[in-house]
Parts: structure tokens; C-alpha cells; sequence
């Protein structure tokens, strides 16, 4: 079987010079009301059945499996890559052969994978939670899990219901105070957390770098969300739009003797970056050229840093000028996603789907090997008037953003 697989993939990356094609993943949390703005056909946001709940995610470049507790589906949240007729795991194939697909030292460092991005697009806010820290997470058998957003025009014609996120706490704010909130839980309905934290408007075309262990509660708008290869996360909020979620979803990732040990779940959080008082200052991200701009105009295209500061992941924004035809080259594999335009890319047609009935093939989601993108991929904009754009997202340890990684 491994063989076969080795066999069909080579085959595929010969023909399209270093290429892979994802079939678009999608994820349902029963949790949340879907933003409908996925481009999925308003049939199927409920593909999955009522119970499983509506579908607010899709998933890119991933070989790590979505937590949804008891309603988790086999499969789900990982990518699948499609080759011909065939449909293969992209985690089977980064497992079986990783130094063709994202290079030897990524293989050699982590053994996998580490990273993947995804849309998460909800009609209301997300309740204030936190993803663990390394030394937390452990404790579970999981990885900590810090994550960044980009908010792309292109998928955000509306605002939804509520376009602000609320991160960390207030400066003043004491942790006898969570530890209260958190004993409230099913005393009020509302355990009154977020009177704690502060809301930030999200301003499109800009983003956020989260490391772990910092509360925030997302707002309503289309995120496009770099992350480690980890789904662990807790919630601190007892009620969002009058839903109240159950005290488990404060437990799901903590040991079971744990589980009334306020310490130990105040703990959790990273004190000191959740009462920053600069926090918009230090992890609010603006888009940043990764080249010269008049350079890069000259040359057909125009390229972005649009989340950075971690690690554990970066991500660009390529923009293709109308009728250009372009080479870029990348230190690291990278997997991406369509924005806007049509095209080719290294002669594969690439393009961006207005509607994508579930279980439907596209050609918007791609993964660029690290042979090919040291080389440099060709992408050619079949438009004279729309630009094409695409988000591409990098594991672990890119050198050309090591400049941008911040230390706090």
C-alpha cells in the first residue's frame, strides 16, 4: 500500500512540477451558528445532520484531526489530497514520504507536519476560551497551541453580528476574580467573564498573533487562521447569546483530577501577556511587504506577511497583477488558498469557486513542496482585469520571516 501511494504521488508531483490538489475539508462544531460565507451552497451547511451541527470551518493543509468531543467524525479536519480518481490523506503521505513533500529538515526536526490553517466563519462571537501552553497541554497527551488571524477582504462582504474580539483581561483584573467567574458557572447563567476583558473592533485586511494561554473570544468575522498542529482549548465563558455551553467544555483538555482545581485552571492562562496593557500594541498585526514594493510591481506581483510573530507558523498574501505571469520563490513548503482570480499554477489550473456544493472537487486549494518552492512555482493571471490572490501558510521555522518572530 505504501508503495502504491509513493507511486501515485510521484506521478502527481511530476505532472504538476512539485504540486499537490486538497479536497476542500470542512468542519461543523454544534456550538456555533455558521456565518454562511465559506462559499459553501446554503444546501449544505448542515450536511453533516442537525445533531453534528451546522458547518462554520474549512480546513487547509491539515494533517491533525478536529476535537469535537463526542460528535468528532472519522477523518475529520483532515485533509485529503486528490490525484487523479484517488483520494489520499495528506498525513499518510507526509508520513510515508516527508522529505519529498515538506523537506528533510522539517522531517528531520518534527517527524510531521506542524501546522495548519483554516476559515472559521460564525454569524455571532465565540465564547472567551484559551488554548493550552505546552507544559498544560502535556498533561494530556497534546501540544499547546498558539494561532494567528488574518481578516480577508475577499470573504468579508458582511460583518455579521458582532465584528469585535475580546483578549486577555483588564490590567487591574485579580485572579480571585476568574477563580469567581469560574465558580459561577451554572450558578448565574451568564458567569459575567467578559466584564473581565476588553473588545477590539477587527479591522479587515489587518490581523492577530494569540500564543497560548491568552483568553480571547472571536468575533464574527471571516478569520483565516494559521496554528500549530493542535485542537486543544478550553472555555472560561458560561454563556454566549443567551446559549449557555456546559461545564465540560471548562474541563475538556484538563486531567480529570483537575477538574475543580481553580489554581491549577487559572494557572492555564500567561498572566502576564492576558494584563498587557499594550495588547493591541504588541499582537495586533499589520500587513508587512516581504520585498521591495516598487520591485515587486515591476516584477507582476505584490507579496504580504499578513501573520507572523509566532514560530510555529507564518503566513503571506500573494497578490498576481492582471495578464502577469510571475515567478515566486518560497524558503519552505507551504500550503494555499484562493482568494480571487483564475489561472494556472506551474501549468495547473488554479482558480476561485463562487459556490461549492459539499463533496464537490475545486481548484483553490493547493500544496507547494519544498523542492518546488525553493525552485520557484509559475503562476500566470488569465484575467486582463482581476488580479489573482491566494493566502499561503508555512509550518514551523521559516527563515525569511525569523525577522518578525517576537519574543514575548
Amino acid at each position: 500500500m505504501a508503495e502504491r501511494l509513493k507511486e501515485t504521488i510521484r506521478g502527481e508531483l511530476n505532472r504538476t512540477g512539485g504540486i499537490l490538489r486538497f479536497v476542500p475539508c470542512w468542519v461543523a462544531r454544534n456550538f456555533m451558528q455558521p456565518g454562511r460565507r465559506l462559499k459553501l451552497d446554503p444546501r449544505d451547511y448542515y450536511a453533516y445532520g442537525a445533531e453534528k451541527g451546522g458547518i462554520d470551518e474549512r480546513w487547509f493543509a491539515s494533517a491533525t484531526p478536529a476535537d469535537n468531543a463526542e460528535y468528532t467524525i472519522e477523518n475529520e479536519g483532515l485533509s485529503f489530497v486528490a490525484a487523479g480518481t484517488e483520494r489520499m490523506l495528506f498525513r499518510n503521505i507526509v508520513s510515508e514520504m516527508g522529505n519529498e513533500i515538506i523537506g528533510e529538515g522539517q522531517m528531520n526536526r518534527y517527524g510531521r507536519w506542524m501546522m495548519f490553517s483554516k476559515f472559521f466563519d460564525n454569524m455571532g462571537p465565540i465564547a472567551h476560551h484559551v488554548h493550552l501552553m505546552d507544559r498544560h497541554a502535556a498533561n494530556v497527551g497534546m501540544l499547546g497551541k498558539p494561532e494567528g488571524y488574518y481578516f480577508p477582504p475577499q470573504q468579508n462582504n458582511v460583518y455579521n453580528n458582532f465584528p469585535h474580539t475580546y483578549f486577555g483581561l483588564n490590567p487591574e483584573v485579580t485572579k480571585q476574580q476568574v477563580i469567581d467567574c469560574l465558580i459561577n458557572w451554572d450558578k448565574k447563567g451568564d458567569n459575567n467573564i467578559l466584564d473581565l476583558s476588553r473588545a477590539y473592533r477587527l479591522e479587515i485586511g489587518t490581523g492577530w498573533d494569540v500564543p497560548p494561554g491568552i483568553l480571547h473570544a472571536p468575533g464574527s468575522v471571516l478569520t483565516y487562521e494559521p496554528q500549530r498542529a493542535s485542537d486543544v482549548s478550553i472555555f472560561f465563558q458560561s454563556q454566549v447569546e443567551g446559549r449557555c455551553n456546559k461545564r465540560d467544555t471548562l474541563v475538556k483538555d484538563i486531567p480529570k483530577e483537575k477538574y475543580f482545581d481553580y489554581d491549577y485552571l487559572t494557572e492555564i492562562l500567561d498572566w502576564d501577556l492576558n494584563v498587557d496593557p499594550d495588547f493591541k500594541k504588541n499582537r495586533h498585526l499589520v500587513p508587512v511587504p516581504a520585498a521591495d514594493e516598487q520591485t515587486m510591481k515591476e516584477n507582476g506581483y505584490i507579496e504580504k506577511w499578513v501573520v507572523y510573530g509566532s514560530p510555529h507558523f507564518c503566513a503571506k498574501e500573494l497578490t498576481v497583477l492582471p495578464g502577469r505571469t510571475v515567478t515566486v520563490t518560497d524558503a519552505a513548503a507551504y500550503g494555499l488558498i484562493m482568494m480571487q482570480g483564475h489561472g494556472a499554477i506551474n501549468n495547473m489550473e488554479i482558480e476561485t469557486p463562487a459556490m461549492i456544493r459539499f463533496g464537490q472537487l475545486t481548484s483553490d486549494e493547493m500544496f507547494v513542496t519544498e523542492n518546488a518552492a525553493v525552485q520557484g512555482v509559475t503562476i500566470k493571471n488569465n484575467s486582463n482585469f482581476e488580479e489573482i490572490v491566494m493566502l499561503k501558510h508555512f509550518g514551523p521555522d521559516n527563515p525569511q520571516a525569523a525577522h518578525l518572530v517576537k519574543n514575548f
